[in-house]
């Protein structure tokens, strides 16, 4: 299991976590019955705040992704694979509504949007 925080991003750290662990069930990368590191362990690994994980997994228990077992550990649920994947596109059209809104404001072309898009899609 990877996760990548960016410090200086947009999202919340704890909204980094959830969005990159939910892709990662989504992908198989994570399966289901597989164990999470410890609250704690994934803390000391990002180098974040033991909140901001416990956060991260609290989220993702309420979405039924994973759930707890007492003494044992958080694992990975059974889930629907379609379900998630629609919803992340949900998320996904809805910032990028938001991204041409600011690009429309600052007087971006569409094309000069979409040429943008993909130098960073491809760095």
């Amino acid at each position: 299991m990877k996760i990548n925080i960016l410090p200086q991003g947009t999202l919340a750290i704890y909204e980094q976590i959830v969005n990159q662990l939910k892709n990662q069930i989504v992908t198989g990368e994570l399966k289901a019955g597989e164990l999470l590191p410890s609250i704690r362990a994934l803390a000391s690994d990002l180098s974040v705040s033991v909140i901001t994980t416990k956060r991260a997994y609290e989220e993702l228990e309420k979405e039924g992704l994973i759930r707890s077992v007492a003494g044992k550990g958080f694992y990975v649920c059974e889930y629907n694979t379609d379900y998630l994947k629609e919803k992340q596109l949900m998320m996904i059209e809805k910032r990028l509504g938001e991204i041409i809104y600011e690009a429309k404001d600052a007087g971006l072309t569409c094309d000069e949007l979409i040429e943008m898009m993909q130098t960073l899609y491809e760095n």
